[in-house]
């Protein structure tokens, strides 16, 4: 087979595509990564480095016995992940969370892809769907607007969106440290750093109320005619979640439960405002679930009535973005390529799949079936009681496709556990079944056997 029929072409350079290219090249297929900033921006991304985290610092719950995406994070390990071994080698304390120094995690997966011989980078737009060769399109919610349109036309399908929300980010030394203190919830985390990786700001009662009213009242990031998106649930932006009800943050990022003030233990505040750490010089703090649309100006005000940021200083504004992704469920068979175009394979956020980790996995297991593809070679179908399996499994067909929103990984996309009484079991010992089946299964499917030759 010709160099060129061994060559697989990606187009983006986000957790997806990186993520994609690594298992391929490590299979021995030359790559080619398509990425078309920092020429063309974005209105989220930075920098041109490849990975580059925009939204958030954190890959969210490290526990791989009782949460999904930490069962996600365990799978990818299994499989040499890039994205998750270089997540833990820039890990900053966090409690229970996976959370990184977001550049320097950029900037070695970057390196990464870059030295490894049989990738190479090329930084210019693709505004068109090729017509030949084997290509993943891993563009994620950015995707740019030429190819967006033309990923449009061929689907024949008004594209599905959604709007996503960044949150802001305070210099560290610039918090009131008289007021706000250092713990994570519940004292979560196996050393003292881990149990202080939090950073709390207490309101009582009246400062709440205050704070809703302000957060309500401010001026906001409003829709040009015609955008018609809804949000993701799971990234709502914090003005709409007090929109829903005044106790609604109270009960959501704003809950007290689990901390103690320790500059004053006889006092339990009403609401905490959380921040976890951005870097690992400790020197960046973002707020934790304060996703906003709110305009810059009504957030200097409204975020420095917190009690302890009353002179906070910003690294960084949140802001809003559109997110695009396609119906996978009527586009894509089940090895995520698209039905009318079957040398054309999506992976990650453009998929309907929500998260970095979640995106990241669509990207190892498309480069994988890219692999398998391109060398004559038949994989056989991930099991679906895997978190990778569930995940492409709800895309690529479980999912109602009149309904089909982006989804994180969760337990119910799991096919029950078998036994009559399983349904019944504890949730503790449910999570734990399904997490030790996956752990099985997805080893087996990573044996020499799972590839076997056409």
């Amino acid at each position: 087979m010709s160099s060129m029929q061994k060559t697989l072409n990606i187009i983006g350079g986000g957790m997806a595509g990186s993520e994609a290219a690594w298992q391929a090249a490590n299979a021995g297929l030359q790559v080619i990564i398509h990425e078309m900033r920092p020429k063309v921006e974005t209105f989220a991304h930075r920098t041109g480095n490849l990975g580059e985290m925009v939204c958030s610092n954190s890959f969210r719950s490290d526990d791989h016995e009782q949460n999904a995406v930490g069962l996600l994070h365990w799978e990818m390990m299994k499989a040499n992940g890039l994205i998750m071994q270089t997540a833990y080698k820039h890990r900053l304390p966090a409690g229970g969370a996976l959370a990184v120094d977001r550049d320097p995690f950029a900037e070695s997966v970057t390196a990464a892809l870059r030295d490894h011989p049989n990738i190479s980078i090329s930084y210019d737009e693709i505004t068109a769907l090729p017509d030949d060769g084997h290509w993943i399109i891993a563009t994620g919610p950015l995707t740019s607007g030429a190819l967006a349109a033309a990923i449009q036309a061929e689907t024949g399908a008004e594209a599905l969106a959604f709007f996503d929300a960044i949150a802001p980010i305070v210099y560290a030394d610039s918090i009131n440290m008289d007021i706000a203190w250092m713990q994570s919830r519940y004292d979560k985390g196996d050393t003292v750093e881990e149990q202080t990786a939090y950073l709390n700001c207490p309101m009582n009662k009246d400062q709440y109320e205050a704070f809703i009213d302000a957060l309500l009242a401010a001026d906001k990031t409003e829709f040009k005619e015609g955008e018609t998106a809804g949000y993701f649930d799971g990234c709502l932006p914090i003005e709409v979640m007090a929109e829903r009800g005044r106790e609604t943050l109270r009960f959501g990022p704003m809950k007290p439960v689990g901390l103690t003030n320790s500059n004053d233990p006889e006092n339990k505040p009403y609401a905490v405002v959380q921040l976890r750490r951005d870097n690992a010089l400790g020197t960046l703090f973002n707020i934790v679930g304060f996703q906003t649309k709110m305009k810059y100006g009504a957030q200097k005000a409204v975020f420095n009535s917190i009690p302890g940021l009353e002179n906070a200083e910003f690294a960084r504004l949140g802001g809003i973005h559109r997110n695009t992704f396609i119906n996978s469920p009527t586009l894509l068979d089940d090895q995520m390529r698209l039905r009318s175009k079957p040398h054309l394979r999506f992976a990650g956020q453009i998929t309907g799949v929500e998260g970095y980790v979640e995106s990241a996995a669509m990207g190892l297991l498309a480069g994988r079936l890219a692999v398998a593809e391109i060398t004559g070679q038949t994989l056989r179908a991930v099991p679906d009681t895997t978190a990778m399996g569930a995940l492409v499994s709800h895309i690529t067909g479980g999912a109602e496709a009149k309904t089909f929103q982006p989804m994180n990984v969760n337990f119910g996309l799991f096919p029950p556990l078998e036994g009559a009484k399983n349904g019944r079991r504890n949730r503790k010992d449910r999570y734990k079944g399904y997490t030790d089946r996956a752990k099985t299964d997805w080893q087996a499917w990573l044996a020499p056997q799972a590839l076997a030759a056409e």
